[in-house]
């Protein structure tokens, strides 16, 4: 877990100022420190991720497939929401993109939340990030040789499309930039690089629920059971 330790640590140092139709069942992630699927996504299910005294962190690891390299990442979007007394700052929440070429390797971090400053997100209502790899949101290339701060995404892609992406996160630890040392945010409808990912598990297979889901290669479920054992087992 130190990776995400280290980013915590380099953001503070920084003092950043920083309707889908059918839902896709995508199995491929796992959750780390304070984080949880709950209900009240946008619609289905979420995941929370807080930051508080201990252990400071939560997020979601999620599955890249063997030889994606960073030019090969075409998509990083979600859907994200705050609690009533929380925003975006301190440079979180964010992706984070784990990239190497044998040589030089780090963390691209790519902010949620309305540059330059990632700060003053709505609380309370759900927003999209758009597709954080186009258009004019710059990405953080400075863990990196050549990298900066402030990297506009045409730049890094030149610098760093032929590194290979070990490990995408999505990453809730800014507690400290808060007046009461705890910051939670919420997201949903996750899409890396095409795969949607939205939170669902055996529990959203009842009630009729199946019918509205699919696998992660856009099958349909053919009974309630069938639907549990994709969700428990990926299979």
């Amino acid at each position: 877990m130190r990776k995400f330790l280290a980013s915590f640590a380099l953001v503070g140092a920084l003092a950043l100022t920083v309707a889908i139709g059918a839902a896709l069942a995508a199995p491929g992630y796992t959750l780390f420190g304070e984080a949880s699927v709950v209900p009240g996504g946008n619609p289905g299910n979420a995941v929370k991720m807080v930051s508080d005294s201990a252990p400071g962190y939560g997020g979601v690891d999620y599955v890249v497939p063997a030889g994606t390299t960073f030019a090969d990442l075409q998509t990083l979007s979600t859907d994200y929401k705050f609690e009533a007394d929380d925003s975006c700052g301190g440079g979180s929440p964010r992706f984070q993109v784990d990239v190497t070429n044998g040589t030089d390797s780090g963390t691209i971090f790519v902010y949620i939340g309305p540059p330059p400053s990632y700060t003053l997100c709505p609380p309370n209502v759900w927003a999209n990030t758009g597709d954080l790899l186009e258009g004019v949101n710059p990405i953080d290339t400075s863990q990196l040789d050549l990298g900066v701060f402030y990297d506009p995404y045409a730049a890094a892609l030149i610098k760093y499309g032929s590194y290979s992406v070990t490990g995408v996160q999505v990453v809730t630890d800014a507690g400290w930039f808060f007046a009461d040392g705890e910051q939670t945010a919420f997201v949903d409808n996750t899409n890396i690089d095409g795969t949607l990912y939205t939170y669902e598990n055996a529990e959203s297979c009842k009630n009729g629920g199946w019918m509205d889901l699919t696998t992660a290669d856009g099958a349909p479920f053919k009974n309630q059971g069938d639907c549990v054992s994709y969700m428990n087992n990926g299979k």
